[in-house]
Formats: C-alpha cells, structure tokens, sequence
C-alpha cells in the first residue's frame, strides 16, 4: 500500500476522507446484498426435501402460502406449521493477494438458524386464508480480526422478515389463485476497517453501518389442476423498494481529522421481481415427480444510489451522494425432485437444485464471495396419525469457484483478490398439527 499516497489524499481536507470511505462502505454494503448467497430457499423442510422443484405446483401443508398462495385450496382442514433450518458453512481461501499483511482463515459464516411459521384454515369448500412469517433473504459472515480482506469487509449482519397475510379462491375445480401483500422489515449491520495505521500510531479505522427499513410487496399465486394425475402452478414474488435510514459510526481515526462520531446515512435498495414455476405428476401411488424453475430479475439493479450526512469537523453537515454500477444480469435456477410413499406413515424425498450467481467477476464482494450453486437434498416425511406430521431434510451445497478482485478505490481499503471454494451442510425440520 502506497502510504505517501494515502497522508496526501487525507491530508488534502475531511470531505475528501468522509467522501471516499464513508461512501464506499456504504455501497461495499450493497454489493454485499444482491446475489444468490443472500437468498434464502429454507421456508418449508417438506419442499426442501425435493431441492424445492415442485414448490408452486405442490401444495404439502401450509407452507404453500410462500410457495404458492393458491395451494391453500388444497388444504381441507386448519394447520399450524413452523420449524426452522440450520447451516454449517464451509469457505476455503485460496490464492490470496493484497495490498496489507493478514490471514486467510476462510470459515468466516457463523451457524445461525432460520425459522419460519404458517397457520391456514378453510373457510368454505372454496375459499381459504392463511398467515406467513419467514426470512426470504438473510446473511451472516464475521471473518477474523486479522483477515487480509478486512479492509473490504470484516462484519455482516443482514436480514429480511417478512410477514404475509393470505387468501386463495378456487374458481372451479381444476383453477385456484391466491395471494397477499408482504409486509418486510430489512435490518443490517455491517462492519469495515481502514488502513490507516502510518499516521495513527497503528491503529486502523472502524467504520459500522446500520441501517433498517419496513416496506410492502406481495405474493400471487396460480395453480392449475391439468388432469387428475398432473399439476401446474405458477408464484410471482414481486420487488420490493427498501429506503433505509441508519447510521454510520466512525471510530479510531486519525486524531487531526476529527471524524470520530455518527452520521446519519440513507441507501435506496430495490430486491428485485422473481416468478417460480413448477410442475408435480403423480406417477403412481407411491412415486412422484417434480420439476421447477426460477427466474429473477436481477437486471433491474444496475447501480446503487446513496447518501450520507458528512457532518464532521470541517464539514457543516453536506450530503454527499454517489452511485456505483453493478452490472446484475438475469439468473434461471431449475431444480427437479421425487417423493416415494413407502408407507402410510413415511414418504422419503430427494432432489438437485442449480443456481446461478448474478455477479461476475469484477462485481464480486469480500461479504459474499458465491459462485454458481449447486445443491443434492434428502428429506423424509411422518406422519403417525392424520393429525400431525414431522418433516426433516438434509443439503449438501456446493459452489463453483468464485474470484475477488476488489481495487483500493479509496485509498485506504487495501486491494485484495483470491479465490473462495464454498460448501455447506444444511438440515431443515418442521412440524405441521392439523385441526
């Protein structure tokens, strides 16, 4: 790292440091958002199970309300369902090159758990409601005090709740629709450092955001009955426009610039549109097939826009805004699965799932280093009578090869590259009772 540099473009004013981190911080925080590792397919272990290939033409239990809000047609009697999903997650570094000294540890991604909930009841023959709490989007990753990347990002804490009250209708007895706003509360915390150490006595900045933001979308569903043995169905997920207001807090930086302190910071965040569609066939009484694809928008997000408060010394509290390109494109998923009722009690799962990262590689972020995804599930079923049955399922995800290379734009963000081998295990549990 070229310190000289560094002392002449802080030495130049505070506008010139608070415009060139702070910023930069805040979209490291956006990039660390909008890719296939923040989503999050763990609503249901009973679809899990079959890598989730017929969520929106399979209406299990009441789970459908996220999978497709149509399917609560299918259900003849009320339920309670919840459970929760768990991950051990896996990051070999390879590779690693950069502009200040550090480690290289990988592992960085904590277990934490996902849990989701559902109740629906029928209200006639026809017509039906539902209530859904879930996390669609979420990541956690705390790497070492001395990772050689820290300077791009060293702390995440990001997650979507989203609660969604529901309504199906069947039109007649091959046709149901469904749906319901979502109502999505998104918080985040995420944590930098920067190289400033040659002129502050070895102490590097901390800089934290924090940020949170409460916005409506909603579910539509379509389920179609194609004959007694097949059916088709179709969920569009729409976008969501999150505006989110927080703080960045700045500490441990050089004493002469005074930016010690909280600013009030803004960032417009947009999660984009995705349509879900699959299809189930009974073959017989035991075996069933799925098979389902994905598509999402991605497209949409070309750049970020934010904004943040510089109200330290030197500065009587301009906003200052800048907006960097992403370059997002489009991604398919598809998946495909099968279920075999080995018993009146037991139905045994499996299935495989491809999905795509959005990002390539110049866009690609220290916060969420994935690649194209691949993932086999296993999952079981029991029921020891008609009124309640347990769902398990087992994950094994593993990702292409993705590349960092994150340039020192600012100036005390050190560049850093390399090469990040992801893999995890995943278990899903879930109880429904029936009432």
């Amino acid at each position: 790292m070229n310190y000289k540099k560094v002392e002449k473009r802080l030495a130049l004013s505070n506008k010139t440091f608070t415009t060139s981190t702070l910023i930069l911080t805040v979209i490291g925080f956006s990039n660390g958002i909008l890719a296939n590792g923040l989503t999050v397919n763990e609503q249901s272990a009973s679809g899990a199970g079959t890598a989730y290939a017929g969520r929106s033409s399979s209406a299990l239990d009441a789970s459908t309300i996220y999978g497709n809000p149509a399917g609560l047609t299918k259900l003849k009697r009320s339920e309670v369902s919840g459970g929760v999903a768990v991950f051990d997650v896996k990051n070999d570094i390879s590779d690693a090159q950069g502009g200040a000294p550090g480690t290289n540890k990988g592992d960085f991604v904590p277990m934490a758990p996902v849990p989701f909930g559902y109740l629906s009841t029928p209200i006639s023959e026809d017509l039906s409601v539902g209530l859904g709490l879930y996390v669609p989007f979420g990541l956690v990753n705390d790497s070492e005090s001395t990772f050689q990347g820290r300077y791009q990002g060293s702390y995440s804490d990001v997650k979507v709740v989203t609660l969604q009250p529901t309504i199906a209708y069947r039109i007649n007895q091959y046709v149901s629709i469904g749906g319901g706003p979502t109502i999505n509360r998104f918080d985040a915390e995420l944590q930098n450092d920067l190289a400033t150490g040659a002129f502050n006595a070895g102490q590097d900045t901390t800089i934290k955001i924090d940020g949170t933001d409460t916005a409506l979308g909603y579910n539509l569903g379509l389920l179609v009955d194609l004959n007694p043995a097949t059916s088709w169905g179709i969920t569009y997920h729409s976008k969501v426009n999150y505006h989110l207001k927080g703080h960045t807090t700045v500490s441990d930086s050089p004493g002469f610039l005074g930016l010690n302190g909280k600013y009030d910071a803004k960032l417009d965040i947009t999660l984009p549109e995705s349509v879900d569609t699959s299809i189930t066939h009974h073959f017989n009484e035991r075996w069933t097939g799925y098979l389902g694809a994905t598509w999402t928008r991605w497209s949409r997000i070309q750049q970020i826009e934010t904004e943040t408060n510089v109200s330290g010394a030197g500065n009587a509290g301009s906003l200052e805004s800048l907006s960097e390109p992403l370059n997002w494109r489009d991604t398919w998923s598809a998946a495909v699965g099968g279920s075999y009722q080995l018993t009146p009690q037991w139905v045994l799962r499996a299935g495989y799932a491809y999905d795509p990262s959005p990002s390539h590689n110049a866009d690609r972020s220290v916060r969420l280093p994935v690649g194209n995804r691949k993932s086999v599930t296993l999952g079981a079923g029991y029921s020891p009578n008609p009124n309640v049955t347990i769902d398990v399922a087992y994950g094994y995800v593993w990702e292409s090869t993705a590349s960092v290379n994150k340039a020192n734009a600012s100036g005390v963000q050190p560049e850093y590259s390399a090469k990040f081998d992801n893999s995890a295990n995943g278990l899903v549990t879930q109880m429904t009772y029936r009432f």
